[in-house]
């Protein structure tokens, strides 16, 4: 899941607050997975649930799009994919660069999702030399001494980071002072930017730091119910519910640290 700051304010210009926007993608993804099977119009609730989210949620937020559904008959899919779509600004093409072209960049940069949403991959880019001219994804890679020339020739306001967190700050600044004012950081470190440029994080370590909190969360509620009921817990639920200290077995549980 993406998560990051921005730098701008905290509603729109419309007046649309940013916690509704990053909601928007899902009642799109949700939409389009209706739309490919012809249903012609949802309703709050069914939406909601597809979403993610509760209904009372998604009609405050599609009352700041200015959609209101039909009582007995819902909101026409069709219409709020297109209503969605423009307010996300997907009715247009967005060039993107993907700086950082390891294994996590190529991945991306095979990823085909990116053009049935709206974004064209205009370049891959990248430091090591041996790595310039290699084809991903049916695109040259670049060498990263081209990439103000490519930002500008392209106009790309879009820039994915890919790198090792070493060398995440240098490209960013370079990024910006080329003219990107969006950018999609995977690299492992906190991005400082001026302000009008706006940062997605996306960390998939700490993300399962997180899932590892709650297992081993659930791990002692059932260490909690066993003593309760008077059962003996299996040993990996023992030891999580120890909270990863060595017990007279020896036994030492492995959590990821925070």
């Amino acid at each position: 899941m993406a998560t990051g700051r921005t730098h701008r304010p905290a509603t729109r210009s419309r007046g649309i607050p940013e916690a509704t926007v990053a909601r928007l993608p899902l009642y799109l993804r949700a939409l389009t997975a209706l739309s490919e099977r012809s249903v012609p119009t949802v309703s709050s609730e069914e939406l909601a649930a597809a979403a993610g989210v509760n209904s009372a949620k998604l009609r405050k937020d599609f009352s700041y799009l200015g959609s209101y559904g039909t009582r007995g008959v819902g909101y026409d899919v069709e219409y709020l994919v297109y209503q969605i779509s423009r307010e996300l600004g997907l009715t247009q093409d967005w060039p993107v660069v993907i700086v950082g072209i390891g294994n996590l960049g190529a991945a991306l940069a095979n990823y085909g999702g990116f053009a049935s949403r709206g974004f064209r991959v205009a370049a891959l880019i990248d430091a090591d030399p041996a790595m310039t001219g290699k084809p991903v994804a049916g695109l040259p890679v670049r060498h990263t001494d081209d990439l103000e020339a490519i930002i500008n020739d392209n106009g790309v306001s879009i820039g994915v980071i890919a790198t090792p967190a070493g060398a995440a700050q240098q490209v960013c600044e370079r990024l910006v002072a080329a003219g990107v004012t969006s950018i999609l950081n995977f690299a492992p470190t906190v991005l400082s930017v001026p302000d009008g440029v706006d940062v997605r994080k996306v960390d998939l370590s700490i993300e399962l730091q997180i899932l590892a909190f709650h297992e081993q969360r659930k791990a002692g509620e059932e260490a909690d119910l066993s003593e309760a009921s008077g059962a003996v817990a299996p040993p990996a639920v023992r030891a999580a519910s120890d909270g990863g200290r060595k017990g007279p077995d020896g036994d030492v549980p492995a959590v990821m640290p925070a």
